[in-house]
């Protein structure tokens, strides 16, 4: 028969063992306690909000999503959306068209997410595709209104070098 070896734990590992089982536990239960009040907890490449998947956001009401937003998108959709953003938000409902819009001062909703929208800035429209990541934002957060300068090199005379430099 062959002879059984026998293995010894030092202290140190027990102790060690002992603190990841407890850490383990500690967040299975945070999970458990996420999951019973209706939250999931983030997984790697998937969107949340809050706690709450894509899915789920679309399906809340207006009341329930603006209490997930920061305040003063909240106060905005607490005391009521203008008639003119009702009805930017009902073109959201056929899937064909592009809306565009001057309503720089709308909260993108879960319900504009996967969505091509034309925002004015300015002097035209940009073209946004909403992302989930977008809301919660104002529509004027993602089309900006100064473009970049580019400015051309310097003429002849407008330097003091460029003085001395011949025409021919």
């Amino acid at each position: 028969m062959p002879e059984e070896k026998k293995v010894e734990v030092r202290p140190s590992e027990a102790k060690e063992a002992a603190m990841k089982d407890r850490a383990k536990e500690k967040v299975r239960k945070s999970v458990q306690m996420k999951m019973d009040r209706g939250r999931m907890p983030r997984r790697k490449g998937e969107f949340t909000y809050r706690g709450h998947t894509l899915e789920a956001l679309q399906e809340m009401g207006l009341e329930r999503v603006a209490d997930l937003l920061p305040a003063r998108a909240r106060r905005k959709l607490k005391r009521g959306l203008a008639p003119v953003e009702r009805r930017f938000l009902q073109r959201f409902e056929d899937p064909g068209a592009a809306p565009k819009t001057h309503l720089r001062r709308m909260v993108v909703l879960p319900q504009m997410v996967g969505h091509e929208v034309h925002i004015h800035a300015g002097k035209q429209f940009a073209r946004v595709t909403i992302t989930p990541e977008m809301v919660g934002h104002y529509l004027g957060e993602l089309a900006l209104t100064r473009s970049r300068v580019k400015h051309g090199a310097a003429g002849i005379g407008a330097t003091r070098s460029s003085k001395f430099i011949p025409l021919k």
